[in-house]
């Protein structure tokens, strides 16, 4: 893991008016992020977790400190460059899939190209979006619609929608939230091989068993940071169930 931060908050605030009430989601968050750390951001509703997702996925801008995203201060950053960096920096995943019903799971990973700066000719988007899959272990599925796919499928399809683009930073919000708990250890099997590669990865979970499959556990409560630590290692087996679900399932497909 290489020891240089590609996320830095520096006292972040984040306070929202309703009326005449002051609501401080945020309350001077300071902390670094190195580039490769797999973390999990936890805490109770309420407690600021998403808020600080947002603020660090430059879909929300803070209202007092500072986020710096590989040494470049966000608040200087105008709505098109912000919207750049988010498409080639930053891949989302979220707790619905948000996949487009009527277009193949190709199609869906292919849309952020669509978005990008540069034009990307029909053949290398496809070449792209193929790699994405087959890197989830879903290439044979790539003509497959959502409603032909499981759910835990649909968080595959969803990773590598995210993944295409080749973005430093994964920002994952409750991904497995709509997923039975075998599913849940297959899809934190896809996050450990990529995190593995090289990805820095950032999660928002309430699940205690889902954090554990990540190297680093931070709590929010009332907005402010509670703990900060390593996760307690998991056994080498449960370390790689997830990832032999994902392998196995892989080559049932092919």
């Amino acid at each position: 893991m290489n020891s240089k931060p590609v996320i830095q908050l520096r006292d972040l605030c984040k306070t929202y008016h309703s009326g005449e009430v002051e609501v401080h989601a945020v309350r001077g968050v300071s902390l670094d992020i190195l580039k490769g750390e797999f973390v999990a951001i936890m805490g109770s509703s309420g407690s600021g977790k998403s808020t600080m997702m947002n603020m660090i996925g430059a879909l929300d801008r803070p209202t007092g400190g500072q986020y710096l995203l590989d040494g470049v201060d966000v608040a200087t950053l105008n709505r098109d460059a912000l919207a750049k960096v988010r498409n080639e920096k930053i891949g989302f995943v979220f707790q619905g899939f948000n996949l487009l019903s009527r277009t193949t799971a190709l199609e869906n990973v292919e849309m952020p190209m669509l978005y990008n700066s540069g034009r990307i000719r029909a053949q290398e988007r496809h070449a792209q979006a193929s790699k994405a899959l087959n890197l989830v272990g879903l290439g044979s599925r790539s003509g497959h619609h959502p409603n032909q796919l499981s759910g835990g499928q649909q968080q595959r399809v969803a990773i590598a929608r995210a993944l295409v683009n080749q973005p430093t930073i994964l920002l994952a919000d409750e991904p497995t939230g709509n997923l039975d708990t075998q599913t849940s250890i297959e899809i934190m099997g896809v996050f450990q091989t990529l995190n593995d590669q090289g990805i820095t990865i950032v999660m928002v979970t309430h699940e205690l068993d889902v954090a554990r499959f990540t190297k680093r556990m931070i709590v929010l409560r009332d907005g402010r940071v509670v703990t900060d630590e390593p996760v307690q290692p998991r056994s080498q087996a449960d370390v790689e169930l997830g990832k032999l679900k994902v392998a196995q399932e892989a080559v049932q497909l092919h």
